[in-house]
């Protein structure tokens, strides 16, 4: 963690601090680092934190011990959930949903107090056919309700916007840096290697949650293409998800080198003995693997969606999404030229550093939290308008 503290005032002594409820569904692992980052960031200024979301995301990424309080909210109903989000909303200044789903259940929650709502959106739903219309009204509802919607990417910003939302702005949203290999990082890279069955050939290294808008379906389609490679790289995919049985029975049925790993809680690890990272979604906005690549000096291999061009800039190779002969040509042409390597590794590590920090994301967070609490104080006082 960022060891930096902004220059926001901690209340004087006497005074209560400010309390702030995070709102957190199972969510993807960005969001859940990132609520992790700034409870602690906000714990560290003096606020008071207090999360709420799935036991599983405590397990996860230990909110508690990060300073915060946790509430779970593992209800068997939406209407349990609510509950358990009223009671702990008592008291709170303000509210900070992240994601659509805690956004509507926050929405609920609220309903009839007068406590600013603010929602992050990390990602969005893809969803077609008949539930693509509850999608679109979920978000008309949390878009129209928040005070302040922030999106993660430049497009989450437009559709807020296009949703209704009343106020909707570009945020940062940074995760930690992964630490840097020890001195024998070279040992370390082959030992991992190894481990992998990877020796004298080309490791390539995605992750992710196995279901279709992670665009594994044209990926593997480029990697039928790198068994005429010599010698021919392996794909290994860590994470989970529905997709799983199918996809392994495609690697089985056409004899592809790839292998799903399932959970694996080192990425960065995967990464150091990466020679190549590869990113085939078919949406992303601030993608927690790029990040991971590009802080870890890998090579990336990206599809150039949603946020991920103004993520990235110039320190990737971007492809269009869908398209395997491209996203297989790109991938091989890195693998075949080691000087384009070294320099998007340097290109990686120098796009990182002018990325928002943990602690330039906390002092936003803090400005726009300072912004509402005293909008509520005045409209209190004064009445609305004035």
């Amino acid at each position: 963690m960022s060891s930096t503290v902004s220059s926001t005032p901690v209340p004087p002594h006497g005074q209560p601090s400010l309390h702030a409820v995070q709102v957190l569904g199972g969510g993807s692992s960005g969001s859940g680092v990132h609520v992790r980052s700034l409870s602690a960031g906000l714990v560290a200024r003096g606020l008071r934190v207090t999360v709420c979301g799935p036991w599983s995301a405590e397990r996860g990424y230990g909110f508690t011990q990060a300073g915060a309080r946790f509430t779970g909210l593992d209800a068997l109903t939406d209407a349990g959930s609510v509950a358990s989000l009223r009671t702990a909303v008592c008291g709170a200044a303000l509210v900070h949903a992240h994601g659509l789903r805690p956004g509507l259940l926050a929405a609920v929650a609220l309903r009839g107090r007068k406590v600013p709502l603010v929602v992050t959106w990390h990602t969005r739903v893809d969803i077609e056919g008949a539930r693509a219309g509850l999608v679109r009204l979920m978000e008309r509802r949390v878009a129209r309700t928040a005070a302040i919607v922030l999106g993660a990417s430049s497009d989450l910003v437009d559709r807020a916007r296009a949703r209704g939302a009343r106020d909707a702005r570009l945020a940062p949203v940074a995760v930690p840096a992964p630490r840097r290999a020890p001195e024998s990082g070279d040992g370390r890279r082959q030992k991992a290697r190894a481990e992998l069955g990877v020796m004298g050939r080309p490791l390539l290294v995605t992750a992710g949650r196995l279901e279709a808008v992670a665009g594994h379906g044209p990926l593997l389609d480029a990697a039928r293409r790198w068994r005429g490679l010599d010698p021919r790289p392996l794909l290994v995919v860590a994470g989970e998800g529905p997709d799983r049985a199918v996809l392994q029975g495609r690697i089985d049925t056409e004899g592809l080198p790839v292998r799903l790993l399932g959970r694996h809680d080192d990425v960065p690890g995967l990464l150091a003995a990466a020679d190549v990272a590869v990113l085939s979604s078919r949406w992303e906005a601030r993608s927690l693997l790029a990040q991971e690549a590009l802080h870890a000096g890998v090579p990336l291999v990206a599809t150039a969606v949603g946020g991920v061009p103004e993520l990235v800039g110039d320190a990737a190779e971007l492809v269009p999404y869908g398209d395997p002969e491209a996203l297989a040509g790109a991938v091989a042409g890195l693998l075949s030229d080691p000087a384009r390597r070294v320099e998007l590794a340097a290109a990686g590590r120098a796009r990182t550093a002018c990325w928002p920090t943990e602690d330039d994301t906390v002092a936003h967070v803090l400005s726009i939290y300072d912004e509402l609490v005293q909008t509520f104080i005045r409209e209190r006082v004064d009445g609305p308008g004035r």
